[in-house]
Order: C-alpha cells, then structure tokens, then sequence
C-alpha cells in the first residue's frame, strides 16, 4: 500500500549507523544517498531491498516517536534483526515472540532506535 516512508532523525550518522545493523538481517541495505545540492546540505538517504523505500533525514527527531514495521521472511530473521539492533544501541521494547492477539502467527520483535522510535521486525508466517 505504501510507497516509501521515512523519519527524521537528530543525529544522522548514528541513525545509519543503527539501521545499517538492525536492517542487515532482514535483506534490507542502505540503497542511495541523495546529494546535497538537493536537500540543502541536509544529509538525505534511503535504505531497501531493490529500491529505497525507508529514507532517513537529517533534523529534529520525530516527536512524538513513531512505529515502523519492517517485514521479515521468517522467525530467525525476526530474531537476528532483535539481536543487531541491541548490539547496536537499539533498547528492548517486546523481545522476539508471538502476539497472537493479532493474529495467530504474528511474530515479532521491537527495539527503540536511538531517537526513541519504536522500530519492529514481523514474521506473519507460520513455523
């Protein structure tokens, strides 16, 4: 439904830094920086799998936090996303695990990114 998306974030490099990580296990790779000249010298770029589609930019965090969920193809990859994103400054905010009062096979896992956004990885597959 959604074309692409993005956040605001106030300190850029450690933002990338943090997706860069916590995307990694999901297939999902910084994809495109755009130049200067077109942002105004606010630092500009996108993150995706074969198009951007989650952009980050330079600026004020997003107030209030917000929630993005990023597919993920299977339980192990919920997971792996849950430990890179703590590993690289993300902080818990659901471990890894079935919320079946979504719906029975609803798998995921959320980590606040450094500006506090809630940030989750779902698997809607079964085992």
């Amino acid at each position: 439904m959604f074309d692409h998306t993005g956040l605001s974030v106030s300190d850029f490099d450690a933002a990338r830094r943090f997706y860069d990580a916590a995307l990694a296990p999901l297939a999902i790779t910084w994809l495109m920086t755009v130049a200067p000249q077109h942002t105004g010298g606010v630092k500009v770029g996108g993150y995706g799998v074969r198009r951007p589609q989650f952009w980050l930019h330079e600026g004020e965090k997003q107030t209030p936090p917000v929630h993005v969920a990023f597919a993920a193809e299977n339980r192990a990859a919920v997971e792996a996303f849950y430990a890179a994103a703590i590993a690289a400054g993300g902080t818990d905010n659901g471990l890894p695990g079935l919320r079946p009062h979504y719906h029975p096979d609803y798998y995921g896992a959320f980590v606040r990114d450094p500006d506090g956004n809630n940030i989750e990885a779902v698997c809607h597959r079964p085992e």
